[in-house]
Protein backbone atom coordinates (compact mmCIF):
# COMPACT_ATOMS: atom_id res chain seq x y z
CA UNK A 1 0.00 0.00 0.00
CA UNK A 2 2.92 2.46 0.39
CA UNK A 3 4.18 2.14 -2.60
CA UNK A 4 0.14 2.90 -4.25
CA UNK A 5 0.25 6.18 -1.98
CA UNK A 6 3.91 7.29 -2.90
CA UNK A 7 3.05 7.11 -6.53
CA UNK A 8 -0.24 8.49 -5.90
CA UNK A 9 0.71 11.89 -4.38
CA UNK A 10 3.48 12.01 -6.91
CA UNK A 11 1.24 12.16 -9.84
CA UNK A 12 -1.30 14.72 -8.68
CA UNK A 13 -1.57 15.80 -4.71
CA UNK A 14 -5.29 16.05 -4.39
CA UNK A 15 -6.53 19.75 -4.45
CA UNK A 16 -9.42 19.02 -1.89
CA UNK A 17 -9.83 20.19 2.16
CA UNK A 18 -9.16 16.90 3.03
CA UNK A 19 -6.74 15.17 0.77
CA UNK A 20 -5.85 12.25 2.54
CA UNK A 21 -9.27 11.17 2.84
CA UNK A 22 -9.36 11.66 -1.19
CA UNK A 23 -6.37 9.08 -1.30
CA UNK A 24 -8.06 6.79 1.60
CA UNK A 25 -11.57 6.63 0.01
CA UNK A 26 -9.75 5.22 -3.79
CA UNK A 27 -7.19 2.58 -2.03
CA UNK A 28 -10.44 1.58 0.55
CA UNK A 29 -8.17 2.62 3.86
CA UNK A 30 -8.70 4.83 6.50
CA UNK A 31 -7.96 8.32 6.16
CA UNK A 32 -5.37 7.77 9.75
CA UNK A 33 -3.55 5.42 7.93
CA UNK A 34 -2.81 7.82 4.82
CA UNK A 35 -1.52 10.56 7.05
CA UNK A 36 0.68 7.69 9.24
CA UNK A 37 2.25 6.08 5.94
CA UNK A 38 2.54 9.01 4.82
CA UNK A 39 4.08 10.92 7.77
CA UNK A 40 6.99 7.54 7.93
CA UNK A 41 7.99 8.42 4.55
CA UNK A 42 8.32 11.89 5.00
CA UNK A 43 10.47 11.02 8.54
CA UNK A 44 12.38 8.27 7.11
CA UNK A 45 13.08 11.36 4.13
CA UNK A 46 12.03 9.61 1.22
CA UNK A 47 9.64 11.96 0.72
CA UNK A 48 11.70 14.76 0.16
CA UNK A 49 8.67 17.56 0.12
CA UNK A 50 4.72 18.45 -0.72
CA UNK A 51 3.85 21.40 -2.28
CA UNK A 52 3.36 23.43 -5.60
CA UNK A 53 5.31 23.23 -8.44
CA UNK A 54 5.43 26.71 -10.73
CA UNK A 55 6.53 27.10 -13.47
CA UNK A 56 9.54 29.44 -13.25
CA UNK A 57 9.39 30.92 -16.86
CA UNK A 58 5.16 32.23 -15.98
CA UNK A 59 6.00 33.90 -13.19
CA UNK A 60 8.87 36.14 -14.98
CA UNK A 61 12.05 34.18 -13.69
CA UNK A 62 14.79 33.84 -16.33
CA UNK A 63 16.62 30.15 -15.85
CA UNK A 64 19.06 28.18 -17.52
CA UNK A 65 21.05 24.96 -16.58
CA UNK A 66 25.08 25.57 -16.54
CA UNK A 67 27.73 23.64 -16.84
CA UNK A 68 31.47 24.68 -14.83
CA UNK A 69 34.53 22.93 -15.66
CA UNK A 70 36.32 23.15 -12.04
CA UNK A 71 39.89 22.31 -11.10
CA UNK A 72 39.71 18.98 -8.68
CA UNK A 73 41.07 20.79 -5.69
CA UNK A 74 38.74 24.20 -5.92
CA UNK A 75 35.33 22.21 -6.32
CA UNK A 76 34.88 22.25 -2.75
CA UNK A 77 35.27 25.88 -2.43
CA UNK A 78 33.09 26.36 -5.74
CA UNK A 79 30.60 24.50 -4.49
CA UNK A 80 30.22 26.62 -1.08
CA UNK A 81 29.80 29.80 -3.20
CA UNK A 82 27.59 28.62 -6.03
CA UNK A 83 24.82 27.09 -3.04
CA UNK A 84 25.14 30.62 -1.37
CA UNK A 85 22.84 31.89 -4.43
CA UNK A 86 19.66 31.74 -3.68
CA UNK A 87 18.35 31.36 -7.43
CA UNK A 88 20.41 27.83 -7.68
CA UNK A 89 18.15 25.34 -6.57
CA UNK A 90 19.98 22.10 -7.72
CA UNK A 91 23.76 21.70 -8.25
CA UNK A 92 25.88 18.24 -8.95
CA UNK A 93 29.26 16.75 -9.70
CA UNK A 94 29.15 15.25 -13.18
CA UNK A 95 31.28 12.68 -14.73
CA UNK A 96 32.41 14.73 -17.44
CA UNK A 97 35.07 17.73 -17.92
CA UNK A 98 32.38 20.17 -17.56
CA UNK A 99 32.01 18.84 -13.99
CA UNK A 100 29.77 20.91 -12.37
CA UNK A 101 26.53 21.02 -13.30
CA UNK A 102 23.28 23.55 -11.63
CA UNK A 103 20.59 25.24 -12.52
CA UNK A 104 20.18 29.20 -12.32
CA UNK A 105 16.78 31.21 -12.23
CA UNK A 106 17.10 35.21 -11.77
CA UNK A 107 13.78 37.24 -10.78
CA UNK A 108 11.85 39.71 -12.65
CA UNK A 109 13.75 42.06 -10.03
CA UNK A 110 17.35 40.82 -10.65
CA UNK A 111 20.00 44.04 -10.80
CA UNK A 112 22.56 41.50 -12.76
CA UNK A 113 20.85 39.49 -15.01
CA UNK A 114 20.83 36.01 -15.67
CA UNK A 115 24.25 36.07 -18.06
CA UNK A 116 26.10 38.37 -15.73
CA UNK A 117 25.05 36.45 -12.85
CA UNK A 118 26.94 33.04 -14.26
CA UNK A 119 29.91 35.35 -15.63
CA UNK A 120 30.02 36.21 -11.94
CA UNK A 121 29.82 33.14 -10.31
CA UNK A 122 32.41 31.83 -12.90
CA UNK A 123 34.61 34.42 -11.80
CA UNK A 124 34.21 33.66 -7.87
CA UNK A 125 34.80 29.86 -8.45
CA UNK A 126 38.13 30.26 -10.28
CA UNK A 127 35.77 28.18 -13.72
CA UNK A 128 38.12 27.46 -16.14
CA UNK A 129 35.33 27.22 -19.02
CA UNK A 130 31.62 27.56 -18.87
CA UNK A 131 28.84 26.75 -21.00
CA UNK A 132 25.11 28.38 -20.35
CA UNK A 133 22.09 25.97 -21.73
CA UNK A 134 18.66 27.63 -21.78
CA UNK A 135 15.83 25.71 -22.45
CA UNK A 136 15.08 25.97 -26.26
CA UNK A 137 11.94 23.58 -26.42
CA UNK A 138 10.38 22.07 -23.08
CA UNK A 139 8.47 18.32 -24.02
CA UNK A 140 8.64 17.03 -20.43
CA UNK A 141 9.16 17.84 -16.64
CA UNK A 142 7.50 15.88 -14.29
CA UNK A 143 8.84 14.06 -11.99
CA UNK A 144 7.13 10.50 -10.91
CA UNK A 145 8.90 7.26 -10.07
CA UNK A 146 6.88 4.10 -10.59
CA UNK A 147 7.41 3.24 -7.23
CA UNK A 148 5.12 0.15 -7.99
CA UNK A 149 7.01 -1.21 -11.19
CA UNK A 150 3.26 -1.39 -12.64
CA UNK A 151 3.19 1.83 -14.46
CA UNK A 152 3.08 1.72 -18.26
CA UNK A 153 7.00 1.79 -20.15
CA UNK A 154 5.48 4.40 -22.05
CA UNK A 155 2.79 7.67 -21.31
CA UNK A 156 1.07 9.97 -23.39
CA UNK A 157 2.80 13.90 -22.71
CA UNK A 158 -0.13 16.25 -23.60
CA UNK A 159 0.43 19.97 -23.80
CA UNK A 160 -2.37 22.16 -22.35
CA UNK A 161 -3.46 25.33 -23.22
CA UNK A 162 -3.12 28.07 -20.76
CA UNK A 163 -5.38 30.85 -20.13
CA UNK A 164 -4.49 34.19 -19.02
CA UNK A 165 -5.48 35.79 -15.78
CA UNK A 166 -4.85 38.83 -13.70
CA UNK A 167 -2.63 37.93 -11.05
CA UNK A 168 -3.89 39.98 -8.15
CA UNK A 169 -2.48 40.40 -4.91
CA UNK A 170 -3.95 37.53 -2.71
CA UNK A 171 -2.93 35.41 -6.20
CA UNK A 172 0.68 36.53 -5.14
CA UNK A 173 0.04 35.74 -1.66
CA UNK A 174 -1.06 32.44 -2.14
CA UNK A 175 1.92 31.31 -4.58
CA UNK A 176 4.31 32.46 -2.20
CA UNK A 177 2.21 30.32 0.60
CA UNK A 178 1.82 27.07 -1.80
CA UNK A 179 5.85 26.91 -2.01
CA UNK A 180 6.01 26.08 1.59
CA UNK A 181 5.63 22.05 2.56
CA UNK A 182 2.50 21.37 4.07
CA UNK A 183 2.07 19.35 7.38
CA UNK A 184 1.14 15.97 7.25
CA UNK A 185 -2.55 16.25 9.11
CA UNK A 186 -6.36 15.73 7.78
CA UNK A 187 -6.67 19.54 6.80
CA UNK A 188 -2.95 20.82 5.43
CA UNK A 189 -4.42 23.56 3.65
CA UNK A 190 -5.69 24.87 6.88
CA UNK A 191 -3.19 27.20 7.98
CA UNK A 192 -3.00 29.24 4.48
CA UNK A 193 -6.54 29.69 4.18
CA UNK A 194 -6.52 31.03 8.55
CA UNK A 195 -3.47 33.55 6.90
CA UNK A 196 -5.26 34.62 4.17
CA UNK A 197 -8.69 34.73 6.02
CA UNK A 198 -10.73 33.61 2.80
CA UNK A 199 -12.33 30.21 2.81
CA UNK A 200 -11.97 27.28 0.93
CA UNK A 201 -14.04 27.84 -2.12
CA UNK A 202 -11.90 31.13 -2.79
CA UNK A 203 -8.39 29.57 -1.98
CA UNK A 204 -9.36 26.60 -4.33
CA UNK A 205 -10.32 29.05 -7.18
CA UNK A 206 -7.38 30.80 -7.20
CA UNK A 207 -5.21 27.89 -6.75
CA UNK A 208 -7.04 26.38 -10.19
CA UNK A 209 -6.92 30.10 -11.74
CA UNK A 210 -2.95 29.45 -11.24
CA UNK A 211 -2.83 26.05 -12.87
CA UNK A 212 -5.01 27.16 -15.60
CA UNK A 213 -3.06 29.87 -16.75
CA UNK A 214 0.18 27.58 -16.75
CA UNK A 215 2.28 29.18 -13.90
CA UNK A 216 1.49 26.23 -11.43
CA UNK A 217 2.48 22.90 -13.07
CA UNK A 218 1.13 20.75 -10.54
CA UNK A 219 0.80 19.89 -6.76
CA UNK A 220 2.55 17.07 -5.79
CA UNK A 221 4.93 15.39 -3.24
CA UNK A 222 8.91 14.52 -4.71
CA UNK A 223 10.41 12.16 -3.31
CA UNK A 224 14.25 11.67 -2.82
CA UNK A 225 15.28 9.75 -5.57
CA UNK A 226 17.85 7.49 -3.86
CA UNK A 227 16.35 6.77 -0.77
CA UNK A 228 13.21 5.59 -2.72
CA UNK A 229 15.35 3.21 -4.18
CA UNK A 230 16.22 4.66 -7.54
CA UNK A 231 20.09 4.70 -7.31
CA UNK A 232 20.70 5.18 -10.88
CA UNK A 233 19.65 8.42 -12.60
CA UNK A 234 21.94 9.45 -15.74
CA UNK A 235 21.41 12.66 -17.45
CA UNK A 236 21.44 11.61 -20.61
CA UNK A 237 22.77 14.13 -23.66
CA UNK A 238 22.02 13.49 -27.37
CA UNK A 239 23.18 15.11 -30.62
CA UNK A 240 20.23 15.38 -32.87
CA UNK A 241 19.06 17.62 -36.03
CA UNK A 242 18.22 20.39 -34.88
CA UNK A 243 15.51 20.76 -38.08
CA UNK A 244 13.84 17.23 -36.54
CA UNK A 245 14.34 17.91 -32.99
CA UNK A 246 11.20 18.60 -31.88
CA UNK A 247 9.82 15.60 -33.41
CA UNK A 248 12.63 13.62 -31.80
CA UNK A 249 12.11 15.36 -28.19
CA UNK A 250 8.22 14.34 -28.60
CA UNK A 251 9.18 10.60 -28.65
CA UNK A 252 11.82 10.75 -26.31
CA UNK A 253 9.37 12.36 -24.02
CA UNK A 254 7.12 9.43 -24.06
CA UNK A 255 9.23 7.34 -22.17
CA UNK A 256 7.89 6.89 -18.25
CA UNK A 257 11.68 6.94 -17.27
CA UNK A 258 12.16 9.87 -18.56
CA UNK A 259 11.33 12.87 -16.38
CA UNK A 260 12.77 15.40 -17.73
CA UNK A 261 12.74 16.66 -21.16
CA UNK A 262 14.76 19.44 -23.38
CA UNK A 263 16.44 21.16 -26.32
CA UNK A 264 19.13 23.10 -25.48
CA UNK A 265 21.50 24.74 -28.13
CA UNK A 266 25.11 23.33 -29.16
CA UNK A 267 28.47 24.90 -29.14
CA UNK A 268 31.81 24.06 -30.51
CA UNK A 269 32.61 22.47 -27.36
CA UNK A 270 29.27 20.67 -26.77
CA UNK A 271 27.23 18.58 -29.46
CA UNK A 272 24.43 17.81 -27.44
CA UNK A 273 21.04 19.47 -27.71
CA UNK A 274 18.66 17.11 -26.53
CA UNK A 275 18.53 16.33 -22.28
CA UNK A 276 16.58 13.69 -21.32
CA UNK A 277 17.15 12.67 -17.30
CA UNK A 278 16.46 8.79 -17.17
CA UNK A 279 15.43 7.16 -13.67
CA UNK A 280 15.70 3.59 -12.78
CA UNK A 281 16.93 1.39 -9.57
CA UNK A 282 19.85 0.21 -11.32
CA UNK A 283 22.13 0.46 -14.18
CA UNK A 284 21.62 -2.16 -15.63
CA UNK A 285 17.62 -0.77 -15.46
CA UNK A 286 18.90 2.28 -16.66
CA UNK A 287 20.49 1.81 -19.05
CA UNK A 288 17.89 -0.30 -20.94
CA UNK A 289 15.88 2.66 -21.02
CA UNK A 290 18.34 4.52 -22.75
CA UNK A 291 18.84 1.91 -25.56
CA UNK A 292 15.11 1.43 -26.27
CA UNK A 293 15.40 5.58 -26.75
CA UNK A 294 18.12 5.04 -29.12
CA UNK A 295 16.19 2.46 -31.19
CA UNK A 296 13.46 4.82 -31.22
CA UNK A 297 15.18 8.51 -32.32
CA UNK A 298 17.73 9.70 -34.63
CA UNK A 299 20.87 10.79 -33.20
CA UNK A 300 24.29 11.06 -34.26
CA UNK A 301 25.62 10.24 -30.43
CA UNK A 302 23.90 10.59 -27.18
CA UNK A 303 26.16 10.06 -23.49
CA UNK A 304 25.23 8.88 -19.78
CA UNK A 305 26.51 11.46 -17.34
CA UNK A 306 25.80 10.50 -13.72
CA UNK A 307 25.78 12.49 -10.95
CA UNK A 308 28.64 11.33 -8.27
CA UNK A 309 27.77 14.05 -5.81
CA UNK A 310 24.49 15.45 -5.02
CA UNK A 311 25.44 19.47 -3.44
CA UNK A 312 22.12 21.11 -3.75
CA UNK A 313 18.42 19.91 -4.50
CA UNK A 314 15.46 22.33 -2.87
CA UNK A 315 12.68 23.92 -4.31
CA UNK A 316 13.29 27.27 -5.76
CA UNK A 317 11.76 30.06 -3.48
CA UNK A 318 10.13 32.96 -5.64
CA UNK A 319 10.00 36.68 -4.63
CA UNK A 320 12.03 36.87 -1.65
CA UNK A 321 14.44 39.19 -1.17
CA UNK A 322 17.55 36.68 -0.48
CA UNK A 323 18.46 37.70 -4.82
CA UNK A 324 18.74 40.99 -4.04
CA UNK A 325 20.76 40.76 -0.64
CA UNK A 326 23.31 38.53 -2.84
CA UNK A 327 23.43 41.42 -5.97
CA UNK A 328 24.33 43.70 -3.23
CA UNK A 329 27.20 41.77 -1.32
CA UNK A 330 28.36 40.70 -5.22
CA UNK A 331 28.57 44.42 -5.87
CA UNK A 332 30.16 45.53 -2.80
CA UNK A 333 33.10 42.85 -2.93
CA UNK A 334 31.40 41.23 0.13
CA UNK A 335 31.33 37.72 -1.38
Amino acid sequence: MTKEILLRVQKSFPLDPKPFEVIAKELGIGEDEVISIIQDQKDQKIIRQTSAIFDTKSLGYKSSLVAFEIDEDKIDEAVKILNAHPGISHNYERNHTFNIWFTLACSPTTTLGLEPTIEALAKLTKANDFIILPTLKLFKISVKLDTTGKEAKKEKVVKKENINIEMTPLHMDVVKLLQKDIDIKSEPFEDIINTLDINYDQFFKIVDELQQSGMMRRFASILNHRRAGFNANAMVVWDVDETNGEDIGKTAAQFSAVSHCYLRPKYPNWPYNLFTMVHGKTKEETNAVVDSIDEEIESKSHMMLYSSREFKKVRLTYFTNAEQIWETKYKNGEL
